[in-house]
């Protein structure tokens, strides 16, 4: 790890693994993106994302997959997948999951753009997809935003 890295106190990149038994926005961390200068796509793919559906209790499964064009601060990914696991015994349906999800990274990292996918797996006979973005104010991210909402395609 470079030495800029290194001072960015990350807490939970290169120790020992500890899981949060509930939904825990606090294990997010960030650090900085050197490249603020260029608009480029980092893509996070979580193909066995599970929580709890919020009425019965039954485990629901998915796969998260999340898009975002960086600004000044960048989600860690070891911090990413121990939150993205503090979902397993939360319960919340799945449009909710999605866009809590979108939101706590809005406000961790205020990126330029971002779109999260929850492609969960069938129950009932009924698969459902929700799709949630954002993109800066004011900025012609948020036109990125409306017109990728607006042309989105189902899977």
């Amino acid at each position: 790890m470079s030495e800029t890295r290194k001072q960015e106190g990350l807490q939970h990149l290169g120790q020992k693994t500890q899981y949060s038994m509930d939904y825990d926005p606090t294990v997010l961390e960030t650090f900085e993106n050197l490249h603020q200068e260029n608009d480029y796509w980092v893509q996070f793919n979580c193909p066995e994302f599970t929580t709890l559906c919020p009425i019965t209790g039954q485990p629901d499964f998915a796969e998260i997959k999340i898009l975002y064009l960086p600004g000044e601060r960048m989600v860690e990914s070891k911090s990413l997948k121990l939150y993205l696991f503090s979902f397993r015994n939360h319960g919340d349906f799945h449009e909710d999951c999605v866009n809590t999800i979108m939101k706590d990274l809005v406000r961790l990292m205020n990126p330029k753009y971002i779109e999260v996918v929850g492609l969960f797996t069938p129950r009932g006979g009924i698969s459902i997809y929700p799709f949630a973005n954002y993109g800066r104010p004011g900025t012609k991210y948020a036109g990125l935003a409306e017109q990728r909402l607006l042309s989105h395609q189902l899977l």
